[in-house]
């Protein structure tokens, strides 16, 4: 097939690109190694439930931006959805973030910072943000089994992702557009991608020399991956998901996702209600209650298991390794959140996208991340 540019992946990066590229007259062919398009924002039905289930964990959509808004505003309606999150804590369901009342009930107005300074870990960002019994509960057990490892070996700007509240604002986010797609990310993703040539379950990496653009290849696969694994392999953090269908459950908890920071809990780290996500007139239709809980875990092989890179300073400086090797490379992009092994929000990872379509329509020469 002739073609200008070779698009690998068809998440939320691949696919903004190459509508971009598509609509711009060039010739575009995207490669999906699953075998639905989407990437990690697929989602299905539950067949007993009716229940719409996010096949690789919860997303929930928000932006400031009015340009963005608009944007996805071209493939899809939202329904309107501010996720709210509770933590099982000492057997009841608190907010998360943290609630400035709960300080002040369990600890006290006048807490001081047991960690003052410059951070050089995880565990001291957070103690120079909350009283260490408020990092117990909430935060450490969390950490460690997201991660498998101490919380003193991860890296400070992790603690950058959760905030400590005065006030008691239940949601997560306070973004002003805040949604979840009324007909299902899985008919944006497809919406976005109408129109250009898709070919799910090719495995771009095993067959490269069959797929030659003209112009250029886009990969927005584990950059690791891409180069053999040569320099060695960069860690990341998948989850395993079991799914409870309870039949005769309406609901059975009070928020759709509950955080389990207790070790005692479980394993898993947290449990997903999904039709707390759902329009009103959806979950009038569906039967019963679905739950799903999420077990970190780390990925042998890279697949389609890879969610999280891991926030560490050895992996860091290993993908820099491979991020100057593949600048190097003409007619070569790596992006994504597994190409620049960055976690990007649905927002940023879309916003990113559209700024490099732009360099790479304007021939300029490919930014990496900051």
């Amino acid at each position: 097939m002739d073609i200008d540019y070779l698009v690998v992946g068809s998440g939320l990066t691949g696919a903004v690109l190459a509508r971009a590229l598509h609509e711009a007259g060039h010739r575009v062919l995207v490669l999906e190694r699953r075998a639905h398009t989407g990437g990690n924002v697929h989602d299905h039905v539950h067949a007993e439930s009716g229940i719409l289930v996010h096949t690789y964990g919860p997303h929930y959509f928000r932006t400031n931006d009015e340009d963005l808004w608009r944007y996805v505003n071209r493939f899809t309606s939202f329904q309107r959805y501010e996720a709210e999150l509770k933590s099982l804590v000492d057997g009841r369901h608190e907010n998360w973030p943290i609630a400035g009342s709960y300080i002040q009930r369990t600890v006290g107005r006048d807490w001081q910072p047991e960690f003052t300074g410059t951070p050089q870990n995880f565990e001291e960002a957070s103690l120079a943000m909350m009283p260490r019994p408020i990092y117990e509960k909430f935060v450490k057990g969390y950490t460690e089994k997201q991660w498998g490892v101490p919380a003193t070996t991860l890296s400070a700007g992790l603690a950058k992702r959760f905030d400590v509240r005065e006030d008691d604002e239940p949601r997560l986010m306070r973004h002003k557009h805040q949604g979840i797609p009324a007909g299902g990310y899985t008919q944006m993703m497809t919406n976005m991608l109408a129109g250009i040539p898709l070919r799910t379950g090719v495995d771009y990496l095993q067959d490269r020399a069959a797929f030659q653009p003209r112009v250029m290849t886009i990969f927005t696969g584990p950059i690791d991956e891409y180069f053999g694994c040569d320099l060695g392999r960069l860690a990341y953090r998948g989850q395993k998901r079991t799914h409870e269908y309870l039949p005769h459950t309406e609901w059975f908890q009070p928020r759709g996702q509950v955080n389990n920071p207790s070790p005692a809990d479980g394993p898993h780290v947290r449990t997903l209600e999904w039709k707390h996500m759902m329009a009103p007139e959806a979950q009038a239709r569906t039967r019963g209650t679905l739950l799903t809980r999420e077990t970190p875990y780390t990925p042998t092989s890279s697949g389609g298991d890879c969610e999280y890179p891991f926030p560490d300073e050895r992996n860091t400086q290993l993908y820099e390794r491979y991020r100057e090797r593949a600048e190097r490379i003409p007619g070569l992009l790596v992006c994504g959140r597994l190409g620049e092994y960055r976690y990007y929000d649905m927002d940023q990872a879309i916003a990113r996208a559209q700024m490099l379509a732009r360099r790479v329509l304007a021939g300029a020469e490919m930014p990496q991340a900051a």
